[in-house]
């Protein structure tokens, strides 16, 4: 059963990647839109799941909280290092200043949030069928944002289409390989709880350092805004109907 349902979610990820690739016209649109995806998906389901499953304090602060710094310094220094390393041989950056590796990295990250997506719905129906479908249906809906925001972010760093549609397609069979994965093993809590956190991390820096910053570039629209706005409470509407 939770294997039939991660079909679902390796649907609608490739729903939200179309959805991406069809308002290029549109650009700042899709990345505002995706800023504010990005943006809730941290603040309100994996921030949340992370401290209420990691646990623990670490000289009085909490180890997810830790983690979650933690995941948005390394994604900064891996940003800054690779940029160095592209400079230092003499390599192109893409024409907006980024480095399509950072675009893959995130992407990659991407693709291991959804493969812990899968492990979700596989481990809620070993609790029970209701919160299985509690579970399933927040997964099938966020689905669509990582599809989307996979797709953008791979985009965005000069990545060539194949390549997003590479890692879009492996962001959509990886909730299907989660929750087959549970058939085998579980993963521990603390150890997921430490892994969203530090993730949590990482998405919130490309969110507010290259996402959103690059979408009210050219165009500083009200649109724009409204649009990163939208994204936020569909993510908000979502965690409120799993809850």
């Amino acid at each position: 059963m939770a294997v039939f349902v991660a079909l679902g979610a390796f649907l609608m990820t490739l729903v939200g990647g179309w959805t991406a690739q069809r308002v290029t016209d549109r650009r700042h649109l899709v990345l505002g839109l995706a800023g504010g995806l990005m943006l809730g998906v941290v603040g309100l389901d994996l921030l949340p799941e992370a401290l209420d499953a990691a646990g623990g304090l670490v000289f009085g602060v909490p180890a997810a909280l830790l983690l979650f710094v933690a995941g948005f310094l390394t994604a900064h220094l891996v940003e800054r290092l690779l940029a160095g390393r592209h400079a230092g041989h003499g390599a192109d950056e893409h024409e907006n200043g980024r480095v399509p590796q950072v675009g893959l990295t995130a992407a990659g990250a991407m693709v291991g949030h959804s493969v812990m997506d899968g492990v979700a719905i596989g481990a809620a129906f070993q609790v029970g069928g209701g919160m299985g479908l509690a579970v399933a249906l927040a997964v099938v809906a966020h689905d669509f944002a990582d599809g989307f925001n996979t797709y953008t972010i791979t985009s965005l760093y000069g990545n060539a289409r194949r390549k997003a549609l590479a890692m879009l397609f492996a962001d959509a069979v990886a909730p299907v390989v989660g929750a087959a994965s549970t058939i085998l093993f579980t993963i521990p809590e603390q150890l997921l709880g430490g892994y969203l956190g530090f993730f949590g991390g990482a998405l919130l820096y490309l969110a507010a350092a290259e996402i959103l910053p690059e979408a009210h570039h050219e165009h500083p629209a009200r649109s724009t805004l409204l649009c990163t706005v939208a994204g936020v409470a569909f993510i908000w509407l979502v965690v409120g109907i799993a809850e």
